[in-house]
């Protein structure tokens, strides 16, 4: 049996989201409305996969990804074929931008998600569809909101965290920057690792981050990390199959048990510099000391 990947967005206007109608394709999706996105190509990260169609099939600019869900599919054209969908909550970098469709398809439309039955959908939207109304929409709004509530009170911190390997494995060092309430910088800083790789690098980021926090007295923690591997294991979507991680991701796991909550969000790299560039100062640091 063959394994493909695939991503998917779900990109919201208010109550309605946003569905595609295909010009062509096979028999079971030609003329038929589903969500942005397509197959992952090989060596590219399912979020950036994201990203790019987007944008090439609307022309919009997504500006954050939060993964959703992650599910298995079989292609109703090839029995042989299973699919592993990845979706995606986006918000769009601007949201009023007008939509220019690519030659894929021909229509598009901004659905009330109650009415999915009166449009003719692919079988994998539906699915998709169904996941969301599942989790109730109503509900999971509330929870979200009421996390939200919790992130603001005074023991709760937002912690930014990177980790790079120059080499990987080769020289190594992580890094982290912690904020309160108010977006203030409360505590930052970095530490050098000797010979890792960059996913070694990342999860002592996580880490050091979580003690830093604890000895602050955060009680709930949002870890925002650009690693969508490391995102993906803490929050047990993906199985940890390197060893090398094992011995790290138990320390976080007894680290997180002292915590009230802790959530940890994908960001996209271009909004991880601050921790990045804690990264790459320790890094450039122990070179100048080395060659010194």
């Amino acid at each position: 049996m063959k394994q493909k990947v695939a991503v998917r967005a779900i990109i919201n206007r208010g109550d309605h989201l946003l569905l595609l109608k295909r010009s062509g394709g096979r028999p079971s999706i030609e003329g038929k409305y589903e969500l942005p996105g397509g197959s992952v190509l090989y060596g590219e990260q399912p979020d950036d996969a994201l990203i790019r169609y987007v944008e090439e099939e609307t022309s919009l600019e997504a500006r954050t990804t939060k993964l959703s869900d992650v599910f298995t599919y079989l292609d109703p054209d090839d029995k042989n074929t299973q699919y592993t969908l990845v979706l995606y909550m986006v918000e769009l970098e601007r949201p009023q931008s007008r939509i220019k469709l690519s030659g894929k398809y021909n229509k598009y439309v901004w659905h009330a998600k109650t009415k999915s039955a009166q449009i003719t959908l692919t079988e994998s939207t539906k699915l998709l569809l169904g996941i969301i109304k599942n989790y109730d929409l109503t509900q999971s709004d509330r929870k979200m909101a009421d996390s939200n509530k919790e992130m603001l009170q005074p023991d709760a911190y937002i912690v930014y965290t990177d980790g790079g390997s120059r080499g990987n494995p080769g020289p190594s060092s992580a890094g982290y920057v912690i904020m309160n309430r108010e977006n203030e910088v409360v505590d930052q800083g970095g530490t050098y690792l000797g010979i890792t790789t960059n996913n070694q690098a990342e999860y002592h980021g996580v880490m050091i981050g979580l003690e830093k926090a604890l000895a602050l007295g955060a009680r709930k923690v949002d870890i925002r990390v650009d690693s969508l591997l490391v995102v993906n294991q803490m929050n047990g979507i993906y199985k940890i199959k390197n060893r090398e991680l094992w011995p790290i991701h138990k320390k976080i796991q007894k680290l997180i048990s002292k915590f009230d909550k802790v959530i940890f969000s994908h960001i996209k790299r271009e909004f991880n510099q601050v921790a990045d560039s804690m990264v790459n100062k320790v890094l450039d640091e122990h070179k100048a000391e080395k060659d010194s």
